[in-house]
C-alpha cells in the first residue's frame, strides 16, 4: 500500500467567468511508497507547489484522484499524521520561538509537559536553543525557516511534506536539514520534498519526478536515472607514474586512449565551505545567529513500521473518526475556543508601525499569559 497515490490528477485554474486560465497540473500519475524520500523537481511555475497543495487538501483537483494514507486529503482523520513546511514561513511575530512551538503543539492536543519537552528538544535540534526567548519577528529568514521546520515535526508525523525546505538557509543549515531528512527516513518516515535545487534532491532523495508545464517528464528511482551506461569510472589512491603509464598502455592497446581523461577528484564547494566554517567554529564561541544543530529530538526516535501504520489506518478508521469527534483539549491553554479565535484572527503586525497601540499590547499580554501558564 502507498502513502500517496495520484491517478490522472489535473488542476485547471479558471477566471471569474469560469473560463480556463492556466493548466497547472495536467493528467499526472505517481505513487509514494512508505519510508522513502520522494522529490518533486522542476523549474518555477511547473506545478510543484500546486501538487503539494492538492496533497494537503488546500486545493481541490479539477479531475482525477489523489489519496493520502488511502483517504481523501480533506479527511480530518489523517491530519494529525502530516507535518507541513510551506514555501513561505508564516509565524506569529509577537510570539517567541518557544511559545510558537508550544502553540503548535497545543493544536495537536499535546499535554502541557509533552509540548514543553518537544519544544525544547526541537529548538536544540534546529540550532535555536539560544534564541528560544526571542520574538520570531526578529529572526532572519533562515532562522524563521528553522522554526518552520521544527513546527512541522512537533506532532511526530508519519508523512512530512517540505516545500523548498532549504530556502533562505546558509550552507551549514542546508547540510543539517539534509542530515535530518536522512535520519527521519531511516526511522520509517515518508518525506516529500518540493524543490528546484538539484543538489539538495540528488543528495537525499530515493525517487523523483521531474515536472515541466504541469506534466511529469521523467520519474523513477534516482540512481538509475543518473547512471551513464556509456562510461566507466575507476577511483584509486594516488598512482605512481610508472603504474599510470602501464594503465595508459593497456587502454591504448584496447583502442580507448583517445577517449580517456585522467585527473584528480575534487570535493564539492559545499563540503569545502563546511570544513572552513567548522574550523572557525572551533576558534570562535560567540555567535548570535543560528548555531550548529544539536542532537535529534528524543521523540523522533520512534521506529514504527510504515506498512503497519497503513494497516492501522485501514482497520481503525472508524475509531479515528470517533476520536476526532469526541476528543477534548485537556490543557487550559487551548480549552477555550475564544483563545484560538484570538490567535487565528490576529491582524498582520507587519502592516502597523505603531507597536505601542493599546489594543495590540493588551492582546499580546493575553496571549503571552496564556502560553506562560499553559
Amino acid at each position: 500500500m502507498n502513502i500517496i497515490e495520484a491517478v490522472s490528477l489535473k488542476k485547471v485554474f479558471k477566471d471569474f467567468w469560469g473560463h480556463p486560465k492556466a493548466i497547472a497540473i495536467d493528467d499526472i500519475n505517481f505513487k509514494v511508497s512508505p519510508g522513502i524520500v520522494f522529490g518533486i523537481l522542476g523549474p518555477n511555475g511547473c506545478g510543484k507547489s500546486t501538487t503539494i497543495k492538492l496533497m494537503l487538501g488546500l486545493l481541490k483537483p479539477s479531475s482525477g484522484l489523489i489519496k493520502i494514507f488511502n483517504h481523501h486529503p480533506d479527511s480530518v482523520k489523517i491530519k494529525h499524521q502530516i507535518g507541513y513546511l510551506p514555501e513561505e514561513t508564516y509565524l506569529y511575530h509577537y510570539l517567541t520561538a518557544f511559545e510558537t512551538l508550544k502553540f503548535f503543539g497545543s493544536l495537536f492536543n499535546l499535554s502541557y509537559s509533552e509540548r514543553r519537552k518537544r519544544s525544547s528538544e526541537l529548538l536544540e535540534m534546529v540550532g535555536l536553543e539560544h534564541a528560544s526567548h526571542r520574538l520570531v519577528g526578529e529572526f532572519s529568514k533562515g532562522m524563521a525557516r528553522r522554526i518552520g521546520l521544527a513546527q512541522a515535526l512537533i506532532n511526530d508525523p508519519e508523512l512530512i511534506i517540505l516545500d523548498e525546505p532549504t530556502s533562505g538557509l546558509d550552507p551549514i543549515g542546508c547540510g543539517e536539514i539534509k542530515s535530518l531528512i536522512r535520519f527521519l527516513s531511516e526511522r520509517g518516515k515518508t518525506i516529500v520534498i518540493c524543490s528546484h535545487l538539484l543538489a539538495d534532491i540528488e543528495d537525499i532523495c530515493d525517487e523523483v519526478i521531474i515536472m515541466y508545464a504541469g506534466k511529469i517528464r521523467a520519474c523513477g528511482p534516482l540512481n538509475p536515472l543518473l547512471i551513464d551506461d556509456q562510461k566507466t569510472q575507476i577511483t584509486t589512491p594516488v598512482l605512481e607514474a610508472d603504474v599510470l603509464e602501464k594503465i595508459l598502455e593497456i587502454l591504448n592497446e584496447s583502442g580507448l586512449k583517445e577517449n580517456v581523461s585522467i585527473d584528480k577528484p575534487a570535493i564539492n564547494l559545499e563540503h569545502y565551505f563546511l570544513d572552513v566554517v567548522q574550523q572557525a567554529q572551533n576558534e570562535i564561541s560567540n555567535n548570535y545567529g543560528a548555531q550548529t544543530a544539536g542532537h535529534i529530538a528524543d521523540f523522533l526516535f520512534r521506529t514504527d513500521n510504515p506498512e503497519e501504520l497503513l494497516q492501522k489506518y485501514q482497520s481503525n478508521s472508524s475509531d479515528l473518526q470517533n476520536n476526532g469527534k469526541n476528543s477534548e483539549i485537556k490543557d487550559s491553554a487551548t480549552n477555550e475556543p475564544e483563545v484560538l479565535e484570538k490567535l487565528t484572527t490576529t491582524p498582520n503586525h507587519e502592516k502597523s508601525d505603531n507597536k505601542s497601540n493599546s489594543g495590540d499590547s493588551s492582546r499580546d499580554d493575553v496571549i503571552k499569559d496564556i502560553l506562560d501558564n499553559g
